[in-house]
């Protein structure tokens, strides 16, 4: 009866979840580098594309660091860090097109307080009202998030980056943001255990370099796709969450969540730090 009570719950949580949770996302300090320079790379947590939280490199809860850097794979797990904050420093050694990929998996316990809190702001009323007359505590939920990043080093060359990497849940983008021009379309296709997931939520967000964030809520269509234009200059992050009951017992439930982060200007002036994240000054 009490693990009834939790599935119940549990499915509660997954219509308000996507929407609510925190985002995983990769960030460098710099998008636009040059060959030998350091790349530095932070791992960030936050709502709507906003810094709430930075993590250090945990060798239990990163199950995969890698570098797609052309055709070579470059495992990241034993690259230096700088223990401080950042959760990669790497000195780039070739040109062109680098995507990075972090995998973090971990066990995370929702508190009642906190699961309240999501779903009154969601505005799903009469589940908080029967959710408040539950005596359940807490929400166990096992977290699976896939990050990519992808920097341009000298020349915006290769194409690598629009192949899939065969994860549970990712994003896979079809065109080089750094090789487009203002008003050009993206293509980003979200894939959920290798196939594509029809009707999943999408959410992009730009945020500009006065610290604006847009977002812009979309729906894959039944390619798994969805479409959008690169109409501001700034760092953009796709964002998509799937949630299902979880069959371990450990969990209430099971989330997967994937973000994707570049940058695109249509200018040579576009600075390569940002302010608004902490990282460097505007120049």
């Amino acid at each position: 009866m009490k693990r009834l009570g939790l599935l119940f719950f549990a499915l509660l949580l997954i219509i308000g979840f996507a929407a609510s949770s925190q985002d995983y996302f990769l960030l460098p300090e710099n998008f636009y580098m040059k060959k030998g320079q350091k790349l530095n790379l932070h791992l960030l947590s936050g709502n709507e594309f906003q810094k709430d939280a930075e993590y250090k490199y945990q060798a239990g809860k990163i199950t995969k660091f890698m570098l797609y850097d052309g055709s070579k794979k470059i495992d990241l797990g034993n690259a230096p860090k700088d223990t401080s904050a950042n959760v990669l420093n790497y000195t780039l050694q070739n040109s062109g097109i680098a995507l990075i990929e972090l995998v973090k998996s971990e066990s995370v316990e929702s508190e009642r307080n906190k699961f309240l809190k999501n779903l009154d702001n969601e505005g799903l009323d009469k589940i908080a009202e029967d959710a408040k007359n539950s005596n359940q505590q807490y929400f166990v939920e096992k977290s699976n998030r896939y990050l990519k990043t992808l920097i341009a080093v000298d020349k915006p060359n290769g194409k690598d980056f629009d192949k899939p990497l065969g994860e549970d849940y990712e994003i896979v983008i079809q065109q080089n943001p750094y090789k487009c021009s203002y008003g050009d379309d993206v293509t980003a296709q979200v894939l959920f255990k290798g196939k594509i997931i029809k009707d999943a939520v999408v959410i992009i967000y730009v945020k500009t370099i006065n610290g604006n964030v847009f977002p812009q809520k979309l729906s894959t269509d039944a390619k798994g796709q969805v479409y959008f234009k690169l109409s501001r200059e700034g760092i953009y992050m796709i964002s998509s969450v799937h949630v299902e009951t979880s069959t371990d017992k450990n969990a209430d439930f099971e989330s997967w969540g994937a973000t994707f982060t570049f940058a695109f200007k249509n200018a040579d002036s576009m600075p390569n730090t940002y302010k608004e994240f902490g990282f460097g000054d505007k120049h």
